[in-house]
């Protein structure tokens, strides 16, 4: 809509970028995204204004756990880490992470072309390599894919952020083309309850038009475990947030009480999973 000041979906990723900018302003930071007020921009920093009050907590939480998930995977042996929809994410410039570490990057061509511009003179921690990509591609995707892992003993994927903005359909087709990849053996996604995502729907009213949310998972970790996927870790967000010091002071009485089953399309939940290939 004209007065959205999203275009679309990559735009996100700037909006994003300036919650974790203003994170890492805090005294009590729980990461240090140097990078990030750069990506975010003035037009990221409208964005992340007129975004519902409630992104604000969940995202830097979503931001932490990622974090920590990764290094964890990373010392497991994990070789590779895939992060599709990776927008303006800075993990392999700000974790500690090993040298010969492969890191893959894919996003849509222009937004990888406009983070490289941004972060030319940026030294990443580890093997950087980025893909523009249109990952709603299933033939791109997979060629992708294919050359990613190819020839790794583990790799991670991410999707983070990534599907809310999918049908159930495209999840059910990403996470068949990921199992497929002998390669791949862990994958890290968020997803909230279908009524979550109706209520997210309704709070950021216009400011998401031009990127609207989809992802409503009737079957929740069912959809996945059907698809090839093991969870090995769930959490909650709320309690997650809770446990960060992130927690809205309102929602913490809330976050105290026993919170639905993701596996349930009812109720009110929003979690980070962590995925295993079923097969090994």
């Amino acid at each position: 809509m004209p007065n959205s000041p999203i275009r679309n979906i990559s735009d996100t990723a700037r909006w994003v970028a300036a919650y974790r900018a203003e994170e890492s302003a805090r005294e009590d930071a729980l990461f240090n995204d140097f990078l990030a007020d750069r990506l975010a921009g003035p037009r990221g920093r409208e964005m992340a204004v007129r975004a519902s009050v409630h992104s604000r907590w969940a995202l830097i939480t979503r931001t932490k756990l990622i974090d920590d998930l990764v290094l964890a995977s990373v010392a497991q042996g994990t070789d590779c880490v895939v992060n599709l929809a990776a927008g303006f994410d800075t993990r392999p410039y700000r974790l500690s992470l090993p040298e010969d570490l492969s890191w893959i990057e894919a996003d849509l061509p222009a937004l990888m072309d406009e983070k490289q511009e941004s972060l030319v003179a940026e030294t990443p921690r580890c093997k950087l390599v980025r893909h523009g990509v249109d990952l709603s591609d299933a033939e791109a995707r997979a060629a992708l894919l294919h050359e990613a892992t190819g020839k790794v003993r583990r790799a991670l994927v991410i999707t983070e952020g990534l599907l809310i903005y999918l049908e159930a359909t495209m999840v059910e087709q990403l996470a068949h083309a990921l199992a497929n990849q002998h390669g791949i053996h862990e994958w890290t996604a968020d997803f909230s309850s279908p009524e979550i995502v109706q209520m997210m729907r309704r709070s950021v009213g216009d400011a998401l038009a031009n990127s609207p949310f989809c992802l409503e998972l009737v079957e929740g970790l069912a959809h996945f475990e059907r698809r090839g996927w093991k969870p090995t870790q769930v959490q909650s967000l709320v309690r997650e947030g809770l446990r960060l010091r992130r927690l809205p002071g309102w929602m913490v009485p809330f976050a105290w009480l026993p919170q639905p089953s993701p596996r349930s399309p009812k109720g009110r939940w929003s979690v980070l999973a962590r995925f295993e290939r079923a097969s090994g």
